[in-house]
């Protein structure tokens, strides 16, 4: 009987594999076909081939994000392969001589201005981590809050936000995560500092990526969507528009998790992780020129970044200074590229492409002639495109959830198609409610100190405020700017 049983203990990991195989098969199969259903439920005959392969292509993208049938960048490229191929069969009948013309755009999404300027910020993310400076500024700053625990988790919000708008999320919460385990082991399990701590990371690690068009994926697809339909976004733009929001909801993100977990009058003593010290004097002295090149090229790119109209050099451009400079620097080697999160940027790839084909095919235009028989009110469609988004985002990738919903809302608000976009970027990082919902979240729930339903009130309350605040706050400096 013991042996039997340990022989089915061996085998229990090996059958969960087979079922979790069978489950992505079925749901796979499932979403093509409903994605055949679908597209045969809304096609007319005045549509052409091209449009019928782009609205197929849409919705079993929809499925497979949503699903997780495939991998999230897997996704990406099969949008890109079929596009490549369905346009290249369609147009080799209809216009033969124009052929490569009809998909070249699809091909050139791979080298989008927007790819190259999320490869500049996986550079400098990557040069902080391996010089450790970002826990270097991250000691300096956290040094400057004082012993009160409200202060101490404004303190580490602050700086988590900051570093987010620069570096992945993911990446900063692992960074901030592990600087402070060390004291937060020394509190209770269910401590409610230690939950503030850890909900105030991941919270603003997500919350700080709206301050920048490289803070997270959906903003660089919200500013492909508006370069494509002929409104110019650099960095300095957006940052006019997602700083501001990123610190207030970091502020807001703290005040409702200070109410609810920290007490009132009490002072800690906050312990970081300590730096290894015993190198010798001469690889310490080379570790600290490494540190000062990454903060001159930091410096120096993030300082074009914000003069873009004063040099006229564009965002993507100034992108390959730190990815040329800390390559020649040796700071980043070929093991660290290779490690880089290049199935973001398939998946944004992917994206752009998909949203390209919507505008080019004329899906968009001749959904546009139809919308225009009813009168929708703009505002309470931007509202409801705001709260949707947060709410895929909670249960997909919001990458994904930005890549499905910025062109059907740039097709729904052709009349002013620069604040949807803006709001549904914006958006996508205010998804906190469930752990999965981002990875910052996870990690912060893989450290065994929180439980799922620790995640719900803070994302319920962000959930609700934020599509209203970022409605009203672009809408506002959009009618300004205007």
């Amino acid at each position: 009987m013991a042996d039997s049983r340990t022989a089915s203990l061996k085998l229990m990991p090996h059958i969960q594999k087979v079922v979790d195989i069978q489950s992505k098969i079925i749901y796979f199969l499932l979403s093509i076909i409903l994605s055949f259903a679908l597209t045969y439920a809304l096609y007319e005959p005045v549509m052409d081939q091209a449009q019928i392969y782009v609205l197929f292509m849409l919705f079993l993208a929809v499925g497979l994000w949503i699903t997780e049938a495939i991998p999230p960048f897997a996704v990406g490229l099969l949008v890109f392969g079929f596009l490549i191929f369905a346009m290249n069969s369609y147009y080799s009948e209809v216009d033969p001589e124009n052929v490569q013309a009809h998909y070249i755009e699809y091909i050139n999404s791979w080298s989008s201005s927007v790819i190259w300027l999320m490869l500049g910020g996986f550079f400098m993310a990557e040069a902080m981590s391996k010089t450790k400076l970002d826990r270097l500024v991250f000691r300096l700053s956290i040094s400057r809050f004082g012993t009160k625990p409200k202060f101490i988790l404004l303190g580490l919000m602050l700086t988590t936000a900051l570093f987010s708008m620069i570096m992945s999320n993911t990446a900063t919460t692992a960074m901030m995560i592990a600087s402070v385990m060390p004291f937060v082991k020394t509190l209770d399990k269910n401590s409610p500092f230690s939950k503030a701590i850890l909900l105030g990371i991941s919270g603003a690690a997500s919350i700080g990526g709206m301050g920048t068009l490289i803070g997270s994926p959906p903003n660089a697809v919200a500013v492909e969507a508006l370069n494509n339909n002929g409104v110019d976004i650099g960095f300095l733009e957006w940052m006019m528009v997602g700083f501001p929001l990123a610190i207030l909801f970091t502020f807001l993100f703290w005040l409702l998790l200070s109410n609810r977990y920290i007490p009132k009058v009490k002072e800690v003593q906050i312990e970081l992780e300590k730096e290894e010290t015993d190198d010798p004097a001469s690889i310490y002295k080379f570790e600290r020129i490494k540190k000062r090149i990454v903060l001159a090229v930091l410096g120096l790119t993030l300082l074009l970044w914000l003069t873009e109209n004063v040099h006229g050099i564009p965002a993507s451009v100034v992108s390959l200074l730190p990815i040329i400079l800390l390559t020649m620097s040796g700071i980043i080697s070929g093991d660290d590229v290779r490690k880089l999160p290049w199935d973001t940027l398939m998946l944004v790839a992917g994206g752009l492409a998909l949203g390209l084909a919507i505008k080019e095919t004329g899906l968009a235009s001749f959904y546009v002639e139809k919308i225009q028989e009813f009168d929708l009110n703009f505002y309470v469609l931007v509202l409801c495109f705001g709260f949707l988004t947060v709410v895929l985002s909670n249960i997909m990738s919001n990458t994904a959830t930005a890549t499905i919903l910025i062109p059907i809302g740039i097709i729904l608000t052709f009349k002013n198609p620069v604040v949807l976009p803006l709001v549904i970027g914006l958006c996508a990082s205010a998804a906190l409610f469930l752990p999965i919902s981002t990875p910052p979240n996870a990690i912060a729930y893989s450290t065994g100190k929180l439980v799922q339903r620790d995640f719900r009130y803070g994302g319920i309350s962000l959930g609700l405020m934020a599509p209203i605040v970022i409605t009203v706050v672009v809408s506002l400096i959009y009618t300004w700017l205007a």
